[in-house]
């Protein structure tokens, strides 16, 4: 005798299918629209540069960043581009693996943030009540502080390494998550659609779930992308300070803080650095902005 698939356990494949088609339509659509704008066109580019380069670090790198030498502040020339450092090691190698230092550091954070941070908006913004109150205040109570005052307050009161560097980053950045996500969902869960799954007995984790969060990330997204460009900033400032990324792993911070003593006599070691942090804020704030347009339906369009 023949079995008989159920008919909803046949349409799983199909379903799958047509959710991965429409997300790969998606993703073209907001590549196009970002394409079609200036800032968008060439926040992207400089954003997959510094990328690119990061990733590509072992691959593109000319000699050993951590190799010294005996030609200790060399111009730059066929055999360094860039020249070498006070102990005779490669900027550009230097350069390129400190991309892959500050990039780990900044994601790693605003990865973090907007996970504990998104779920503390969340939660306060669909429950309300008690426990919300405690969580915005909580939220209220870090926002007091500015940004880098409280990063550097954190790694200086648990010590200079990456994963504290990390930990102060992501909770300086938690409060500004919170607030995005919680006032998304207090207008969302106000649209009928969720008025429509909660009538037809949906627990309140699945209506979070499938009906609010995917309406409440783009913002987030977007948010996540101006953010990147911020803890990059912060994390090449508390290595600069010794309380980063921590000699001789390469760091745009700490290159910045070994040239000081040569900025007169030969100031290129300050302005490698200094050029790359430079194109990596800027790229990821013109990316954050064409991504903004690109995801909001009234911006769609306008170039």
């Amino acid at each position: 005798m023949a079995s008989s698939i159920p008919a909803s356990a046949a349409e799983e494949p199909v379903r799958a299918r047509s959710a991965g088609a429409a997300g790969a339509r998606e993703v073209r659509r907001l590549l196009a629209s970002l394409a079609r704008t200036q800032t968008g066109a060439i926040g992207l580019t400089l954003g997959a540069l510094v990328a690119m380069g990061a990733l590509l670090a072992p691959l593109l790198a000319p000699a050993d960043p951590l190799a010294m030498s005996p030609r200790r502040l060399g111009l730059p020339s066929a055999a360094a581009w860039l020249g070498t450092d006070q102990f005779g090691r490669d900027l550009l190698s230097r350069l390129l693996f400190g991309a892959r230092s500050s990039l780990i550091v900044s994601l790693s954070a605003v990865t973090l943030a907007a996970g504990v941070g998104g779920t503390v908006g969340l939660v306060a913004g669909y429950f309300e009540g008690r426990l919300a109150h405690l969580l915005m205040r909580a939220v209220d109570v870090l926002m007091a502080f500015p940004t880098l005052l409280l990063a550097l307050a954190v790694v200086a009161t648990l010590g200079a390494s990456v994963p504290n560097l990390i930990a102060a980053i992501t909770l300086a950045y938690i409060p500004i998550f919170s607030r995005i996500v919680r006032g998304s969902v207090l207008s969302t869960k106000q649209n009928d659609f969720v008025q429509a799954s909660r009538a037809l007995g949906a627990r309140d984790a699945r209506i979070m779930a499938r009906e609010i969060l995917p309406n409440v990330l783009a913002p987030v997204v977007v948010q996540a992308t101006f953010n990147l460009s911020t803890a990059i900033m912060i994390e090449a400032a508390l290595s600069f300070l010794g309380l980063g990324v921590q000699p001789p792993t390469p760091s745009w911070g700490t290159m910045l803080s070994e040239a000081r003593n040569f900025m007169e006599l030969d100031p290129w070691l300050a302005v490698a650095p200094g050029t790359a942090i430079t194109i990596a804020v800027l790229g990821f704030n013109l990316f954050g902005d064409g991504l903004r347009d690109a995801l909001d339906p009234r911006l769609r369009g306008i170039g």
